[in-house]
């Protein structure tokens, strides 16, 4: 079984700019992630309610919707509805969400956090959350970038949109020092993309030079499947899923795919890398006296050595019990010296002893070991010396 890396990331598909595949991309994204059985929810923040209809629902039929959620009166969970041809959850939204607009506008505090504040509860509920903004940068879309991760900007390869953008960056940059720090960039992406015109193609190199890795590889073409499938009340990728716009859509999932599992790796690497110097640094400070156990371990092994070794050779247990001639020698040596008060040296022992066995000579009964009527008698003849 193959390991998938959840993305669990909040992406707003943002560009105030109209008519460039905002609501195509959502819908269709939403859609792709669906089929690689991600957890998906779409949420349609635009008062038109493309992204609801294009979905294959009936947005003049809501019991909830956007609106609510956004002023409070009601739970997000309340006004999800599925997507049966799509495979993900929808917050479907309708022409009451220019009322909630001008509603957050009279808050002092807090109407910015509005949306981010509903998610949180659903937030781990779902792997990736997709938001289709309107073509403005009005207070809906400000709720969006602020509960966003990210902003994936839809754009044509044309001079005004290439304006758009500007403007667009610098609303990002405003809401990431103001509101939400993490705020980053997913990635531009080229639609309906024409490579016979020269512009499109001058356009799309000046963005790929300017943002380098942050333009999508992924390009969606200028198709007619993507144009009418809304009409149908469904995604592309259910209306003709051999189509040359479903097929980009996928490709375009398989690649946001593919950067969050190498974004995933890089950090793993990372943190490993920031352990082993952290073991390294530990084994640097480790105190000396390992060491010195370490080095004595060696010595005692070579001390104990030798007393294995005569205990494998055969010594025995119990301790050794002198022959029964040094005993009374020993005995003998003590009476003489208590009795004379001076102490004869080893030649006057030897000489002794060697009397008793006949002039000291060296033969086989010197060896032989005496019995103790030849020990007293040797000691009888040291008395009465």
């Amino acid at each position: 079984m193959q390991y998938t890396v959840a993305m669990k990331r909040v992406i707003a598909i943002a560009n105030q700019k109209g008519g460039v595949g905002k609501t195509t991309t959502a819908v269709n994204l939403a859609a792709s992630l669906a089929a690689t059985r991600r957890r998906v929810l779409l949420m349609d923040l635009d008062p038109q309610g493309n992204a609801t209809m294009g979905s294959g629902i009936d947005k003049s039929q809501l019991a909830r919707s956007a609106c609510e959620v956004l002023l409070g009166e009601c739970e997000l969970a309340q006004a999800l509805v599925g997507v049966a041809q799509g495979g993900f959850m929808l917050l479907p939204s309708n022409q009451d969400l220019t009322a909630a607009e001008v509603r957050l506008l009279t808050l002092p505090i807090g109407r910015e956090t509005k949306l981010r504040i509903a998610l949180a509860p659903k937030r781990d509920a779902f792997d990736i959350i997709l938001i289709d903004c309107p073509p403005a940068l009005n207070m809906l879309t400000v709720n969006a970038l602020v509960a966003a991760d990210s902003v994936l900007i839809p754009m044509q390869c044309e001079y005004y949109a290439l304006e758009g953008l500007t403007a667009l960056l610098d609303t990002v940059e405003q809401i990431r020092v103001a509101a939400n720090p993490q705020l980053s960039i997913e990635g531009v992406l080229r639609t309906m993309f024409d490579p016979r015109n020269n512009l499109a193609n001058e356009v799309s190199m000046q963005l790929t030079t300017h943002f380098g890795d942050k333009v999508f590889r992924t390009v969606i073409p200028r198709n007619i499947r993507l144009a009418e499938a809304p009409s149908f009340g469904k995604p592309a990728l259910f209306h003709d899923r051999e189509s040359r716009g479903a097929l980009a859509y996928l490709a375009l999932a398989g690649e946001m795919i593919r950067r969050e599992d190498e974004a995933f790796a890089a950090r793993a690497r990372e943190a490993l890398a920031k352990d082993s110097e952290f073991a390294a640094a530990l084994a640097e400070d480790a105190p000396p006296v390992a060491g010195v156990a370490a080095a004595s371990a060696p010595a005692a092994d070579a001390a104990a050595a030798p007393a294995e070794e005569a205990a494998s050779n055969g010594a025995p247990d119990a301790p050794h019990e002198p022959a029964p001639e040094v005993t009374q020698q020993s005995h003998a040596a003590e009476s003489h010296a208590a009795e004379s008060h001076e102490a004869e040296s080893p030649q006057a022992q030897s000489h002794a002893y060697g009397d008793g066995h006949g002039n000291g000579t060296d033969d086989e009964s010197h060896h032989e070991p005496r019995g103790e009527a030849g020990t007293a008698q040797e000691i009888g003849e040291d008395t009465r010396r």
